[in-house]
């Protein structure tokens, strides 16, 4: 169970944004008017309340999730997506996993590009999504770190937002090279660890109703490059794009729900969040290969 506290995370916003302009990116006028934007949120009594928020595990969390995964709102889609469709057309169709394949949403691009796809993901809630989604791919129960595929089975595996809910990449990597036929080739992208950092973590509510995040680790740009060596692969390609600016967002008065949580609560310091968050990739996309015999 973790303890999410609004005024806490307007502090550690506040923090970033000051460290920043402590090595000279703002200057003395927005150190000011940050310092005065932490006196005013520490007299906010709409920020004086917490909540206890239960950490979910992958499988029960998915399910949970399933129903309303891909309803439009998720702004990694449009980050992920492209990505993968760029590295993957460069390459010959052949035979693919989709590992962790959630809805299927990676199992479509794949099919698309004339892959025959395989599709794996421990939540059967989603495999049912994914069946409806793309009923010309094979779908199978399993675990990224035991998957139900024979030895050089594929030449291309895809894994999409999975990796951040997996405490260890080693073993999820020397999978994806026992798979991987030679040459193959691995295409992973997920949630930079910044953006976990910052609170880029899926909200659910329990089937009680209680508050929830799906269980989520920070994997550094290292912990992925030392797994992927660790299992045999070649590092091709590295991406870390950032998310589209927009149009800022009105200021907000009041934290809103905590499903929006930390959003919402950003837009109660506009200019300390976009100054914590400038430049600061969304994104970590990955290519690998598998060298030839």
């Amino acid at each position: 169970m973790s303890y999410e506290h609004p005024l806490a995370y307007l502090l550690g916003v506040e923090g970033l944004a000051l460290l920043r302009a402590f090595t000279g990116e703002h200057d003395r006028e927005f150190v000011e008017a940050r310092l005065a934007e932490v006196r005013r949120l520490l007299d906010d009594d709409s920020l004086a309340h917490g909540v206890e928020t239960d950490r979910l595990d992958s499988v029960p969390g998915y399910d949970l999730w399933a129903e309303t995964y891909d309803r439009p709102g998720n702004a990694a889609f449009a980050l992920d997506e492209p990505l993968l469709e760029e590295i993957v057309g460069g390459l010959p169709p052949g035979d693919a996993l989709d590992a962790a394949c959630g809805t299927g949403r990676y199992a479509g691009s794949l099919a698309r590009l004339g892959h025959r796809v395989v599709g794996v993901d421990s939540s059967s809630g989603m495999l049912a999504r994914a069946r409806e989604r793309v009923p010309g791919a094979e779908f199978r129960l399993g675990d990224l770190a035991r998957l139900p595929l024979g030895d050089a089975a594929v030449d291309l595996v895809a894994c999409g937002l999975a990796l951040t809910h997996v405490a260890d990449l080693r073993p999820v990597f020397a999978e994806f090279a026992r798979v991987l036929r030679p040459g193959g080739h691995v295409v992973v992208c997920d949630v930079h660890p910044e953006a976990v950092a910052r609170g880029s973590i899926p909200p659910l509510r329990g089937p009680d109703g209680r508050p929830g995040r799906l269980v989520s680790y920070r994997h550094l740009v290292g912990d992925y490059v030392r797994a992927a060596l660790a299992a045999g692969l070649t590092v091709l390609r590295c991406e870390e794009p950032c998310a589209p600016p927009k149009d800022p967002a009105p200021a907000a008065t009041e934290p809103g729900p905590w499903e929006l949580w930390p959003w919402s609560l950003a837009a109660l310091v506009p200019d300390a969040a976009r100054a914590a968050a400038r430049g600061v990739p969304a994104m970590l996309g990955w290519q690998f290969r598998l060298a030839k015999m």
